[in-house]
């Protein structure tokens, strides 16, 4: 029986999120470098180039509105895959495992936003962009975990991703409720049906993939006419693939749900996120000054993600561990956590995205959103990635005595 169990073990697949923990260092690194090369393009002699490129119309849209529309709805279905996969199977599962990183993203989500209001009180231009710095980029901040190999212990690894997760969800809901345009009831109620379609094929045991693509692509084009963010039409999608769990059976290797996660995941990850930061974080800073550094706007967003995120996420999981809420994460010392917390200011992907919604129709502002991301972002970073590698080189010499 103890050797059945252990070949069970074996062949059951892991999840994307826990596998990804060995892959995030390189896709951290190219979408690292695909934020540098757009900032280096938009300040060259190719900036005319490069911003008309993105301005060209395909279809009705512009390929930037390709991008960010319909390209990160893909990265938005794997954002639900990986949701749904780690809530019913994975580091999610149980409400004892989400009390940490739930509470650790709530407070990661309040204080940065609280940060961002009270900079921009006064400016009613710039307060919508009050969740631009509640976002962490899991890919980054798990890059730089990787980078930092044996010297971080694994339950931090799986503890930032776990609340980089529920982080991904909060942030989800916050597009769909507060950055949606004018609704078209009509074509809400043909998402509603079609939702309900794909509900029903969920409920019948359909296991085919194609069905569930198809009905999403029509799903995608009736939420983008709708008013709701086109990119919701992809979690909304995610939420409908079976996973396959069954009495007796805790996973199902061949269900759509761990097919369409593994074979997007690399897609997604290498060149939909680079994509997405090669074509938005190109900002020219020949005219920019420090009137600019200096905004309400890059101020509340770079203090947001550097101080707001830090002490939001650190605060809330002290709290939780000294009330024993919750276990603190195993082998981890509490300045380890500290520069977790700050590895959680990294907003790059999702920040820029909210930032692009809020700010749609004001190009210089969202000039203003980039320099505070890019700056909150670097910041944490190198500020998280010192702490933990003074960590690391603490606890080697404690073993060596």
């Amino acid at each position: 029986m103890q050797s059945s169990a252990s070949a069970t073990v074996k062949i059951r697949p892991l999840s994307m999120l826990r596998s990804f923990l060995k892959n995030e260092a390189s896709a951290g690194i190219v979408l690292m470098a695909a934020a540098a090369i757009a900032l280096l393009i938009a300040n060259s002699p190719w900036s005319p180039f490069y911003f008309g490129i993105l301005k060209i119309h395909v279809g009705g849209l512009s390929v930037l509105h390709w991008i960010n529309d319909a390209l990160m709805a893909l990265f938005f279905l794997v954002v639900g895959l990986e949701i749904k996969r780690e809530f019913v199977d994975g580091q999610l599962s149980s409400w004892p495992r989400r009390i940490l990183p739930g509470a650790a993203a709530a407070g990661g989500m309040v204080v940065p936003a609280a940060i961002y209001v009270a900079l921009n009180l006064g400016t009613a231009e710039t307060m919508p962009g009050w969740a631009i710095p509640t976002a962490t980029d899991i890919a980054f901040a798990l890059g730089v975990l990787a980078l930092l190999g044996s010297r971080v212990p694994v339950s931090l690894k799986i503890f930032l991703t776990a609340l980089a997760i529920i982080d991904d969800l909060l942030a989800v809901l916050i597009i769909a409720v507060f950055y949606t345009a004018d609704l078209s009831f009509g074509w809400l109620g043909t998402v509603a049906l079609i939702l309900f379609l794909l509900m029903a094929l969920n409920r019948a045991g359909i296991m085919a993939l194609t069905p569930y693509l198809l009905l999403g692509a029509v799903l995608w084009f009736c939420v983008l006419r709708s008013g709701v963010h086109a990119t919701l039409a992809g979690v909304s999608l995610a939420m409908t693939i079976p996973l396959g769990k069954s009495p007796g059976r805790p996973d199902d290797v061949a269900s759509p749900l761990h097919i369409l996660e593994h074979a997007l995941h690399y897609w997604v990850a290498f060149a939909i996120v680079p994509i997405f930061g090669l074509a938005n974080a190109g900002v020219s800073l020949s005219g920019l000054g420090w009137s600019n550094l200096l905004a309400p706007l890059t101020l509340g967003v770079a203090g947001g993600l550097f101080l707001g995120k830090q002490v939001g996420v650190f605060l809330t999981t002290l709290i939780a561990v000294r009330l024993r809420l919750a276990d603190c994460p195993e082998d981890a010392t509490w300045l380890q956590i500290y520069g977790v917390s700050l590895l959680c200011g990294i907003g790059f992907t999702m920040s820029l995205f909210i930032g692009l919604l809020a700010f749609e129709a004001s190009p210089h502002l969202q000039d203003e959103v980039k320099l505070g991301v890019l700056l909150g972002s670097v910041a944490s970073a190198i500020c998280g990635g010192a702490v933990l590698f003074g960590c690391g080189g603490q606890r080697r010499e404690e073993k060596s005595r």
